[in-house]
């Protein structure tokens, strides 16, 4: 019987995940993931493939989301009072321009003291709009593309099975920063064929595979890319055919709830795998 396994959160795009017992879905994800991005001086985001050490930046988000707390290694904690209302600035993910509400010279200064580099800290304004692709269309916050990231621990399994067999150490799921771990499917992969899956209060629609980038090559542990692995592996058997390898799929939100780890996971449709 399929059950939540895991759900994590990433108050900030690139920096540390928090995992929780009971999270509240809402038709851009799980409440308060990727509702910040840390941008360069020119607004572009900054993410783990050019800066792994975000992976050290440990945020904490209220219930409420009014007040954010930094921590990372050398810099101690900074406390900031969440603008929603300030001035809106041009800020660009992939190439596609959106706004974020800047959240100070303080969290700029922290970040860019840690980064070694320009940075500044924005959030999602409450009038974002921004409409995500796939097979069935949603909304995300800074999220790279859909509002969900699914994976399934019989899908790590078999990866670790494949590494273990070339000599290389298994990932552990930090490395896929995803939102919604199941377990109980004996069959890897099984999540490239749901297709509706219902879970607690909610319901979730099929989107699209999710093609790995370099950040799975990060430790997350240390804040450095670790190698070619687990990509090298993955190229081996789960190349997609526009490209990259495919691990894990890409949920929109058809109806916001409650989810809980323990929920199960019920498939009410199912359709090929788009590899």
């Amino acid at each position: 019987m399929a059950r939540i396994a895991a759900l994590s959160y990433y108050p900030i795009k690139g920096c540390a995940g928090i995992s929780v017992d009971d999270a509240t879905l809402t038709p851009a994800g799980l409440a308060h993931d990727r509702s910040f991005m840390v941008t360069g001086a020119d607004g572009v985001f900054r993410s783990q493939r050019r800066h792994p050490q975000l992976a050290l930046i440990r945020p904490e988000i209220s219930a409420d989301g009014g007040r954010l707390t930094l921590r990372g290694p050398g810099l101690g904690r900074l406390i900031i009072d969440v603008d929603i209302s300030g001035a809106r600035r041009d800020v660009e993910l992939f190439g596609t321009p959106h706004k974020g509400i800047d959240q100070g010279d303080e969290a700029a200064g922290w970040l860019s003291e840690f980064l070694g580099a320009p940075a500044r800290l924005v959030r999602v304004p409450p009038e974002h709009d921004r409409v995500t692709d796939g097979r069935t269309p949603g909304t995300s916050g800074y999220a790279d593309s859909c509002a969900i990231h699914l994976l399934s621990r019989s899908s790590l399994d078999l990866l670790n099975e494949r590494m273990a067999e070339r000599g290389s150490a298994p990932p552990p799921m930090d490395r896929f920063r995803p939102n919604i771990v199941i377990e109980g499917w004996d069959e890897p992969h099984v999540e490239d064929r749901a297709r509706h899956i219902t879970m607690g209060d909610a319901e979730l629609g099929y989107a699209k595979p999710a093609i790995r980038c370099v950040v799975t090559v990060v430790d997350q542990t240390v804040g450095a890319k670790a190698g070619p692995e687990p990509l090298r592996t993955l190229a081996g058997y789960r190349r997609a055919a526009e490209g990259g390898v495919a691990f894990g799929t890409k949920f929109a939100v058809l109806r916001p709830g409650k989810l809980s780890v323990g929920d199960r996971a019920i498939v009410g449709s199912w359709g090929e795998p788009e590899l």
